[in-house]
């Protein structure tokens, strides 16, 4: 494999395998040139290469860190890296020996990051969770929904992926940066209630200071009729986010609507809102997108994902990359003129001596059936 070129071109990364948020920020910082070697369990490892998304650009390995010649090889595999990503519970990594003491021991300069739902402390720090659980602890889950209805879940993106693996590997980065200056690793505590509750700051703001009311009333949660999806006349559906009266008034020319009430007076929005129903249930998607093409208005159609990929703003932004036969979503962001990471999908190491263990130290762990 040739050495990964971008702006993380030379970070090595350890990446202990996991979940949903673990893989993703390691496939962030792969994506930008870091070398990420996933620890997977010996059974897990096969020559076929991996097609999940979140493993692209990667190299695998299986090691039995349960047995002491595999904590002994994973403990040489650190010395020679800059970052571990651990997802195990509080405590598991240390009783295997894996732990943040233990591998600073070997290399005080490595970035150990660890991605729980809780944190390392705290009452629930030992509890099991899932995204769902952890943005409703957070306060999140509270706010999402319509009017009248129950807390509605975004999938597992805001706990997961944005509160969780997103802000890792900015951990992950701002300890590597922080490691220029002092030459000193760090551990990185990245719980997904705390990447929610950040996510959140400005609506928390808004609840605190009486600025925000309950789920579904609010402007910007389906509560504005301005800010909503409507249904079109083939079952499609166009998203509105004509806040601003300029873009509100270009909306309702487009539509051919002059005499709608004052959207200023919260009273009027049930009105206006049957009004924009009607309306846009009279055309279908497709003839909405001309009606409002090259405009002001901010109508756009709601796309599904295959949608998504042929659309030609996407395309032109080469937004969506394939990869071994699968569309996914291309790195980002963007950095101008820097070369993407490796985005093929992850293959089996068999060499590992670049990362300081031997030939034949692997071939005698390999036949101990620690190594796969």
């Amino acid at each position: 494999m040739e050495e990964s070129r971008g702006p993380l071109g030379g970070i090595r990364v350890l990446e202990l395998a996991g979940l949903a948020p673990g893989p993703f920020a390691g496939m962030m910082l792969a994506d930008h040139g870091a070398e990420v070697l996933r620890i997977d369990r010996v059974k897990a490892v096969s020559d076929t290469p991996r097609r999940d998304v979140m493993d692209r650009g990667k190299r695998t390995i299986g090691l039995d860190l349960k047995a002491p010649e595999g904590v002994a090889a994973f403990k040489r595999l650190a010395e020679r890296a800059d970052v571990v990503i651990e997802v195990f519970r509080p405590g598991v990594a240390e009783r295997l020996g894996i732990g943040p003491a233990d591998l600073h021991a070997v290399n005080g300069r490595l970035v150990y990051g660890r991605m729980t739902g809780w944190g390392q402390d705290g009452p629930l720090a030992s509890a099991a969770g899932h995204d769902i659980d952890y943005i409703a602890i957070a306060g999140v889950l509270s706010m999402l929904g319509r009017e009248g209805g129950k807390p509605t879940p975004p999938i597992n993106i805001l706990g997961d992926f944005a509160g969780g693996g997103l802000m890792l590997a900015y951990g992950v980065l701002l300890a590597l940066l922080e490691r220029e200056r002092t030459g000193r690793g760090r551990v990185v505590d990245a719980a997904m209630v705390d990447g929610a509750a950040l996510l959140f700051s400005m609506f928390y703001g808004g609840v605190h200071s009486g600025h925000w009311g309950p789920r579904g009333t609010n402007l910007l949660d389906t509560g504005a009729p301005m800010y909503d999806t409507y249904e079109t006349a083939d079952g499609g559906y166009l998203a509105v986010g004509a806040l601003e009266p300029q873009f509100w008034a270009e909306m309702l020319a487009r539509m051919g609507i002059g005499d709608m009430p004052d959207r200023d007076d919260r009273a009027n929005w049930p009105a206006i809102r049957e009004r924009l129903t009607e309306a846009f249930r009279s055309r279908t998607r497709a003839e909405w997108e001309a009606v409002f093409e090259g405009s002001d208005a901010c109508v756009s159609p709601v796309l599904d994902p295959r949608e998504a990929v042929r659309h030609p703003h996407n395309q032109a932004r080469g937004t969506f990359v394939e990869v071994g036969g699968l569309p996914q979503a291309a790195p980002a962001p963007r950095l101008a003129g820097a070369p993407r990471g490796d985005l093929s999908p992850a293959t089996r190491l068999h060499d590992l001596s670049a990362w300081g263990l031997p030939g034949d130290e692997a071939k005698a762990l390999r036949a101990a059936g620690v190594l796969a």
